[in-house]
């Protein structure tokens, strides 16, 4: 089943070289950079706080990268994005070696072996998933060129990942010049942006890289390699936008609201995980923060719903949130499932939470008080 990451228990570091000494420049490359970071950050995507995503552009030397990677890999208990885009060399021993501003054709000992950073995510990471992306070209190719060399994918494979890696075509151009950004990253952004018409909910790596394939054979670019590892294409990088309800669930709680493609409490790791996925909910939904107030039949206002949403700390009672969840239509047992990520999260946050007040029912602050109202009950005064 296919999950999106928890962002508060996810890393993402993006790497790329356009600026070189002695190869040819890759201007689109810093575009790349600047729009996968925004995506990755937006609720296009993963909504990654800002700390989370690492951006290393034109770094001057392999160990910049290296500690990078490493950094994020010890932070990281969910999910670790690492992104290349630049040019990319082939060893004597058919090794992908990552250029880097000062790397020479030929001198090998100037750029960064792409081993280096996977023995980074094999040896030093914490997190449970890997994606490794890589939009690599041939330094010894005109501009925008990729590597002929064919093993790209099995090269930079790590143990419980999904490696995506442009394909490695003489034939093809994949940095235009004059484009904005480099062939391969350019299609990855617009299927995050737009979404897949007729896919799944979420856009999976499976997904992905099966669309990409598609789009970019029909486009007569090179088509991109995929390596999976311990179910790896089922990490999602964001909701596929082409697929959204385009009509809230009906009044009364039936089929459709439990067949809709609700964010799943039991991937929620941290309070920022709590809360994007609790605003995931009323996009599926498809209700306004007016509507929601409406179908919970007067208990929690409009402003209250945009007061929940906002929150960083978690509320010290369960009741305003399970009133959101049942008047979004979320089935019971889901919520209960929420229940239960909110308990968890609570005992591992107590000593912050104390501090807290918790939001009532009319949006302002208020003394916190137990829920204990069957969620059963709620949905029939809600109906009525």
């Amino acid at each position: 089943m296919s999950v999106l990451p928890d962002p508060g228990a996810s890393r993402a570091v993006l790497v790329g070289t356009s600026r070189f000494e002695y190869l040819e420049p890759l201007p689109a490359v810093a575009n790349n950079l600047r729009a996968l970071a925004d995506l990755l950050c937006s609720p296009l995507s993963l909504q990654l706080p800002a700390q989370h995503v690492t951006v290393v552009e034109d770094p001057a030397a392999a160990h910049t990268v290296v500690g990078a990677v490493r950094q994020a890999a010890t932070g990281a208990s969910d999910t670790l994005i690492v992104y290349f885009a630049g040019h990319g060399l082939v060893d004597a021993q058919d090794q992908l070696v990552l250029a880097l501003p000062h790397t020479e054709f030929g001198r090998i000992e100037t750029g960064l072996p792409y081993d280096w950073v996977r023995q980074v995510l094999l040896l030093d990471s914490r997190a449970e998933r890997h994606v490794v992306i890589l939009d690599c070209c041939y330094s010894g190719l005109a501009l925008g060129r990729m590597s002929a060399g064919t093993g790209l994918a099995d090269q930079a494979a790590v143990e419980g990942s999904f490696l995506l890696a442009a394909a490695a075509e003489t034939r093809t151009a994949l940095a235009p010049v004059g484009e904005t950004y480099t062939a391969f990253t350019g299609a990855l952004l617009e299927a995050l942006r737009r979404g897949i018409p007729g896919g799944p909910a979420l856009v999976d790596l499976g997904v992905l890289y099966r669309h990409l394939r598609v789009s970019m054979e029909a486009r007569g670019h090179p088509v991109p390699q995929a390596r999976d590892r311990n179910s790896g294409a089922q990490v999602a990088l964001g909701r596929n936008h082409a697929d959204l309800p385009a009509a809230p669930v009906a009044a009364a709680a039936g089929a459709d609201a439990g067949e809709r493609p609700w964010p799943d409490p039991r991937a929620i790791r941290t309070v920022t995980g709590f809360f994007t996925a609790l605003a995931q909910v009323r996009v599926v939904s498809g209700l306004t923060h007016q509507a929601v107030s409406e179908r919970s039949a007067g208990r929690m206002a409009a402003g209250t719903v945009g007061a929940l949403l906002n929150r960083s700390t978690l509320p010290t009672t369960w009741r305003t949130t399970a009133v959101y969840l049942s008047a979004c239509g979320v089935p019971d047992e889901q919520i209960t499932q929420w229940q239960t990520a909110w308990q968890q999260l609570r005992a591992q946050n107590l000593p912050a939470q104390t501090e807290s007040r918790e939001v009532t029912d009319d949006g302002g602050p208020g003394k916190a008080r137990a829920w204990q109202r069957p969620l059963s009950a709620l949905r029939r005064r809600r109906d009525h």
